[in-house]
């Protein structure tokens, strides 16, 4: 195997930038053809012209094109190769979907338009939440909140606005959370202003039933938890763990980060939650990384409708419309109505791909997760916990804490050597219970070649590791970016976000 990025000493369009070059030039504001003659802006209304242009880099189309291309070149994606980034659902994300949304009948929608004007859009919106709701078993399902984690403070505070006006809210203060948990939800519970009480793992990988049992009180507000766990195991007890919650006068969220092992098979109403939200970026195969975009709808049970966000699309028989009617809700959390092109993508996988569709990708998502495990396994330098006792579902959990042990080599190092043969690395130290831990999803859409490719370079890695530990402790060394100190790249100090702040980082350094 060999995999080689491009390496272009490229500089920032800025650095590239040379006065006076000019790369459009926008056509004479008369239909006739003639030479501009003057100042091709002159035809703009004074009242619309800025004082000054903006400070934008001057260049050819050509030169602008060609920077472009050559960023791309350097960059990975899962368009480039495998990206079996644990938790995260890194699956190809079908054209037709982004076609859909590129057509200009959606491009050109403004969420200000009066609802007359906008009749499609919130017809697919409300298709949509019905659609959600199906496959949860919710009762109905709001689209505003941007991303997984604003679904979940959204979500607590459906929690939190519930127990208040059952006349609890200054005592149900507490949020029983799992130590498997993703970081993001005792953050986001503890932002709804929730105390957060940690509930460990008990031997089989699942939730330590008896810890729940002994943890709530006349205090707990309610449990979020992912099914299956972030180890990729399912809940097996998870209707004990819904009738502790609920008999305690708690209620039950559902983290749907990893619902694309269960599509098909069954619901989270079925599990006994109140609560849920969805990946739409993840399951539903929407573009996902670098910040966005994304979409975390949440769904509740009908007695918890009313403390949805506003507006939630509505339909009454003739027209759809956006219903701010609602007194108990927990207001507004995200500017308009959600990420639109994001929530029309799922709109058009959903459809393509249909119940059966569905479902047979969580097959095929299962069936690839526990291929890699077993020849992980067989291979005896990762150790996998809880595996061959408890069959995996989309991911899997391996430990490379028996590398580092005998070679002194860590899951970051293996990581950073996988980039090396062109596949993305694994979720790297999550979970935080196992022990160096490398957390793959290979996902349903990686072909048996491709998961092939995956294991025979974990598994030369590992050799490397044994053989050559320097090698693997200095990777990457094909990629574009060599090895980064993690620390002093996520350092506030040392990002440059912007051309501006670049710029001032570069006179700072200059100054003796």
């Amino acid at each position: 195997m060999s995999y080689r990025q491009a390496r272009w000493i490229e500089p920032l369009i800025f650095e590239k930038s040379r006065p006076g070059v000019i790369g459009y030039m926008p056509p004479s504001p008369d239909l006739k053809e003639r030479e501009i003659v003057g100042d091709p802006y002159d035809f703009l209304p004074s009242g619309m012209r800025r004082r000054r242009p903006p400070a934008l880099p001057e260049l050819s189309e050509g030169e602008v094109v060609r920077h472009y291309i050559r960023l791309s070149q350097q960059s990975f994606g899962v368009d480039s190769g495998a990206y079996p980034l644990g938790s995260c659902t890194m699956k190809y994300n079908p054209k037709v979907c982004d076609e859909i949304v590129c057509s200009p009948k959606i491009r050109d929608l403004h969420p200000l338009q009066d609802e007359s004007l906008t009749q499609g859009i919130l017809e697919v919106l409300y298709h949509l939440s019905n659609l959600l709701a199906e496959v949860t078993g919710m009762s109905r399902f709001s689209l505003q909140p941007a991303a997984g984690a604003h679904a979940e403070f959204t979500g607590a505070l459906i929690i939190r606005a519930y127990h208040k006006v059952n006349g609890e809210g200054g005592k149900r203060d507490e949020m029983l959370i799992p130590d498997s948990a993703h970081g993001t939800n005792p953050a986001s519970a503890a932002m709804a202003g929730f105390k957060t009480v940690t509930i460990p793992t008990e031997d089989s990988g699942c939730i330590d039933v008896d810890a729940v049992e002994s943890a709530v009180n006349e205090h707990t507000a309610g449990l979020m938890l992912t099914n299956p766990n972030t180890l990729g195991i399912f809940e097996r007890e998870i209707l004990e763990v819904s009738e502790t919650i609920h008999s305690a006068g708690g209620l039950l969220y559902y983290d749907g980060a990893n619902m694309n092992a269960i599509l098909g098979k069954t619901r989270p109403l079925e599990m006994g939650f109140d609560i849920v939200h969805l990946n739409l970026h993840k399951t539903f195969a929407t573009p996902h990384g670098g910040g966005g975009p994304g979409a975390g709808p949440v769904g509740v049970v009908k007695r918890l409708e009313e403390y949805l966000p506003v507006p939630l699309v509505a339909y009454d028989g003739s027209r759809y419309y956006l219903d701010y009617d609602r007194p108990l809700s927990v207001g507004k959390i995200r500017g308009f109505y959600g990420n639109i092109a994001v929530l029309l993508r799922a709109y058009a996988y959903i459809i393509s791909m249909g119940v059966e569709g569905l479902e047979a990708a969580s097959e095929l998502a299962v069936l690839n997760a526990n291929y890699v495990a077993r020849k992980l396994h067989r291979n005896g330098s990762y150790i996998i916990p809880f595996y061959p006792d408890s069959l995996v579902k989309h991911e899997c959990v391996v430990s490379a804490g028996k590398i580092y042990r005998e070679t002194g080599v860590r899951a970051w190092d293996i990581s950073k050597r996988l980039l090396d043969y062109g596949i993305h690395s694994p979720t790297t130290y999550f979970p935080q219970i196992v022990d160096e831990a490398l957390m793959i999803e290979p996902t349903e859409t990686e072909s048996l070649e491709s998961l092939d490719r995956l294991v025979e370079a974990m598994i030369k890695v590992a050799g490397e590791a044994y053989s050559n530990p320097d090698l693997v402790k200095g990777a990457p060394y094909s990629t574009s970016v060599r090895r980064v100190d993690e620390a002093k790249a996520s350092h506030p100090q040392t990002m440059c976000l912007s051309w501006r702040m670049k710029r001032t980082a570069d006179q700072t350094s200059r100054r003796p």
